[in-house]
């Protein structure tokens, strides 16, 4: 089964000639029965989706759009796209809630409101129960419903009667839906709902088209919040606040994302009548994995995403997910925090960025902090380069799941307590800061798909039998004289090896090549390695923000400083034990290591590290923006 939007050729026009294409106004003051001049606007700009052709642009006006905005058809290429923008100059915010008064006093700072249920239309998010493959609810029940204070979201609650009982840091709400109606209780402590800016969620999604295949579309320079979004598992439909739904080439660039229930930008699945039935299982991902082989996963149908300059934070589930859907595309120059922090519901779909199958994906230059995991790879990371990224304040910066690769993690500042959770192979580190620990365990018990290089189809499928990764030119500062030592064990075995330094690989199946690397505050070096360098004395690193701007500190040696390595190329990474692949970049194109978290130029010899120019002594470096 295939699935495409319907897409029609640009407008033509007898005096505009062949190919002509348009933009169409929105703005507050105006009226759908409009021509979407800029002087006759649209009012809603689901109106204008339904008159945008390839080639059109939707110009956005100033104020708030309370609407979910589904396009009914794609563009047909890069060059005919649909484009949806906010005018330049003017603050645009598309909302998935409404504004709610009416509210009454029921005790202490507890206030109720009784909304009709036909208010809600087909869809009550109050009503909805998030449920699917790999949740865990915590013992409760979780609804896609939010209640906003000023903008702010209050946490749903277990039951009415804890709204009564004291508490500290969250404010609650909690909702009953009969036949008829809908009865919102809600703490507003030391405010009167009816004075404020009170909003409930009523839709979904605020830009997710109904159908897949709805191709080359741009959304830029919104703000968007406040979605109803499901649970999205690997394994199921993942509707986002905004999403692509299974189809490929959509730019989704400048814009504020906040406020998802579950996820703020998907890239992921379509969904079908065997959506959360896997039970959980890595042999219900592979079938469907094999069902989406048959419905169109291939590269040219899906993927080719570029999502960048974005700000996306408060999701519960993840910032960006995207299941198979997230291939051979470019992830760049996003902001992404405040992650699945209120940790009412769990499970095994939480990150900051949670991909599977990010197969020649690039993931570079973006800020991820206060999150659970920064970035989760899970399956099928072949082709995927991570690179220049800044990761700190985290649970774990880099989750590593059940790859053969080849992928490439290179010029990335892990900056949190944990930085690496490895459960892969034919991983390539190259020149990284690891201002943390490292945890490392095989996975015997599943067999996970690799492919043919730069595609979609499977090559085969094989277990994790740890190592055969490759650390060149990285930089590890361990914890001085205590630095945890862990205990070998044999491989292939179950347990997580967590330590400092490349210590937790000791006990790995398949030899790592490890390089060029310094090791600095007693951290361990790898056994056996080429040309390291321990250097004993701890190195001052501090991290500051301050409007915007995260600046290192760090203090360096001359030993550092002056300990020259190779440039790292395709050549002396080799391949992979189980895919039998070479290195190469995202794109294909030949694999070096010639530049630094900076961008600048790496000249031989270079520094260990991600950075290519470092003085003696302290130095501070401002590391966000780059």
């Amino acid at each position: 089964m295939r699935w495409t939007c319907v897409v029609v050729a640009c407008v033509l026009s007898i005096t505009a000639g062949p190919g002509f294409c348009r933009e169409i106004h929105v703005a507050l003051r105006g009226n759908d029965s409009n021509d979407g001049t800029p002087e006759r606007p649209l009012r809603t700009i689901s109106a204008a989706a339904q008159l945008a052709q390839p080639g059109d642009t939707v110009i956005v006006h100033a104020g708030i759009y309370r609407e979910e905005v589904a396009p009914p058809r794609g563009g047909l290429s890069d060059e005919q796209r649909i484009t949806y923008q906010a005018a330049p100059n003017e603050q645009v915010e598309i909302r998935g809630s409404e504004v709610i008064k009416g509210w009454t006093k029921v005790e202490g700072d507890v206030w109720q409101v009784v909304i009709p249920n036909t208010f809600f239309g087909n869809f009550n998010p109050y009503a909805d129960v998030i449920k699917g493959d790999w949740f865990s609810p915590r013992g409760r029940v979780h609804h896609t419903g939010a209640v906003y204070l000023n903008g702010e979201w209050l946490a749903e609650a277990a039951s009415k009667e804890d709204l009564f009982k004291p508490s500290s840091g969250l404010r609650w709400w909690f909702a009953e839906v009969d036949e008829e109606k809908t009865t919102i209780w809600a703490q507003f402590p030391g405010v009167d709902p009816n004075r404020e800016t009170v909003e409930i969620n009523v839709r979904q999604t605020v830009f997710y088209p109904r159908t897949p295949g709805c191709n080359y579309i741009t959304v830029r320079g919104f703000i968007m919040r406040h979605a109803a979004t499901p649970w999205a598992p690997p394994t199921a439909q993942q509707i986002g606040l905004i999403g692509t739904h299974w189809s490929k080439g959509w730019i989704i660039e400048n814009n504020v994302i906040s406020h998802s229930i579950c996820c703020g930008i998907t890239l992921g699945k379509y969904g079908d009548e065997f959506d959360n039935t896997s039970a959980n299982t890595a042999e219900g991902y592979v079938q469907t994995i094999n069902r989406a082989l048959a419905n169109g996963w291939h590269r040219d149908n899906i993927g080719h995403h570029i999502v960048r300059n974005n700000i996306i934070s408060h999701c519960e589930q993840a910032g960006i997910v995207g299941s198979l859907g997230a291939a051979f595309c470019e992830v760049t120059d996003n902001v992404i925090h405040d992650i699945h922090m209120r940790r009412l519901f769990s499970g095994a779909e939480m990150a900051g960025i949670k991909f599977h199958a990010a197969i020649d994906t690039l993931i570079a230059r973006n800020h991820i902090f206060r999150t659970c995991r920064g970035l989760w790879l899970d399956w099928m990371a072949q082709g995927t380069r991570v690179h220049a990224n800044l990761f700190h304040d985290n649970d774990e910066d880099l989750f590593v799941e059940v790859n053969h690769g080849p992928f490439v993690v290179d010029n990335n500042l892990f900056l949190s307590k944990l930085n690496l959770r490895d459960m892969s192979q034919g991983g390539a580190y190259l020149h990284n800061l690891f201002a943390g620990a490292i945890t490392v365990c095989p996975e015997p018990n599943r067999k996970t798909p690799f492919h043919p290089p730069h595609k979609t189809e499977v090559a085969g499928l094989a277990s994790i039998q740890g190592g055969d990764n490759r650390f060149l030119n990285n930089v590890f500062i361990g914890r001085g004289e205590n630095t945890p030592m862990p205990e070998g064990a044999p491989a292939p075995r179950r347990t997580w090896i967590t330590g400092f330094g490349l210590s937790a690989y000791t006990a790995q199946a398949m030899m790592n090549l490890t390089e060029g690397n310094i090791y600095l505050d007693h951290a361990p070096p790898a056994q056996n390695e080429a040309n390291s360098l321990e250097i004993k004395e701890a190195p001052f690193c501090r991290l500051m923000a301050d409007e915007g701007m995260v600046f290192l500190t760090l203090t360096t040696s001359a030993d550092w400083a002056n300990a020259g390595r190779e440039i790292v190329t395709a050549a002396r990474l080799g391949q992979t034990a189980v895919s039998q692949l070479p290195y190469e970049n995202y794109d294909g194109r030949n694999l070096v290591i010639d530049t630094d978290y900076f961008g600048r130029p790496r000249t031989a010899p270079t520094l260990a590290g991600p950075f290519s120019q470092l003085e003696v002594g302290e130095v501070t470096l401002k590391v966000w923006p780059h």
